[in-house]
């Protein structure tokens, strides 16, 4: 069992210590296409006396975000490509589900034997485009495959939920949507952003003194990655429905980023 907060500590420097609570929203339904997510999830703080302030933060999996937006896809019926057929022959992965992930991609990366790294259209790498088939409540029948998609433009999700919440409690708060995804040199996934409003992407720390008073020349946080990590451990990754988090105390202010604003550039990047 998770518990009913996650607390953590973070320096703020002259302004004290400013706690970071993060707390498992429990009692989400199995979230299925057209339900009013916003109301949902507002249904469950009220329920849990949670109170919402301005520039708290609601966290949220991707896949309740997909599955009102109705991204089910049953791919049972299609066509292989001769691309998917080859990389289905490297990779080991059934050809029409390989089909879905090129359809979701703009470029392969790396194919390897249980492995198909791709460049999703929003831009980030990630294998199998972000495509799902676990915890997605639908079971294959006869001449069925179905996956979950992730949204379309999950930066503009991000927004519309936000806007949602600032018209039923007239709060203004930041709305991240988050992924599982691994890593380049290491083993094991982490939860990661895949969008966000009202949130800073990157916290450029430049300029400013360390604790020997040396003056940082290159620490730029991801904040919404180390944020969207936090609140992966409090979700879990199996049976544990807890598909939303609520934050308060985010140690930065809150702003306008996007997920663009995290990726780097292909001229400074090395490994491309």
């Amino acid at each position: 069992m998770f518990p009913e907060k996650v607390f953590y500590n973070l320096n703020m420097g002259k302004t004290g210590t400013q706690p970071l609570i993060l707390t498992p929203l429990n009692g989400v339904p199995d979230i299925q296409p057209g339900n009013p997510l916003a109301a949902i999830i507002l249904e469950a703080i009220n329920n849990q006396n949670i109170g919402v302030e301005d520039n708290d933060i609601l966290v949220l999996a991707q896949k309740v975000v997909s599955k009102t937006e109705n991204r089910f896809f049953n791919y049972a019926n299609l066509k292989i490509s001769p691309q998917a057929a080859e990389l289905a022959s490297i990779c080991g992965k059934d050809p029409q589900f390989v089909e879905l992930v090129l359809s979701e991609s703009v470029r392969v990366v790396r194919v390897a034997p249980g492995l198909l790294i791709v460049e999703h259209h929003s831009g980030f790498i990630s294998a199998n485009a972000g495509i799902d088939h676990s915890n997605i409540g639908k079971k294959d029948l006869p001449g069925e495959k179905w996956a979950l998609l992730i949204p379309l433009d999950a930066d503009r999700s991000a927004e519309n939920l936000k806007s949602e919440f600032l018209k039923a409690t007239g709060k203004s708060i930041g709305v991240l949507i988050i992924d599982s995804h691994g890593r380049p040199w290491r083993i094991g996934t982490v939860g990661v952003s895949i969008g966000f409003a009202g949130l800073p992407a990157l916290v450029d720390m430049r300029g400013r003194k360390d604790l020997y008073g040396r003056v940082l020349e290159s620490t730029v946080i991801c904040a919404v990655d180390e944020l969207a990590a936090a609140a992966s451990l409090v979700m879990g990754q199996a049976d544990e429905a807890i598909p939303v988090v609520h934050v308060s105390g985010f140690p930065y202010p809150l702003g306008n980023g996007n997920l663009r604003e995290l990726l780097r550039p292909k001229e400074i990047d090395l490994f491309k």
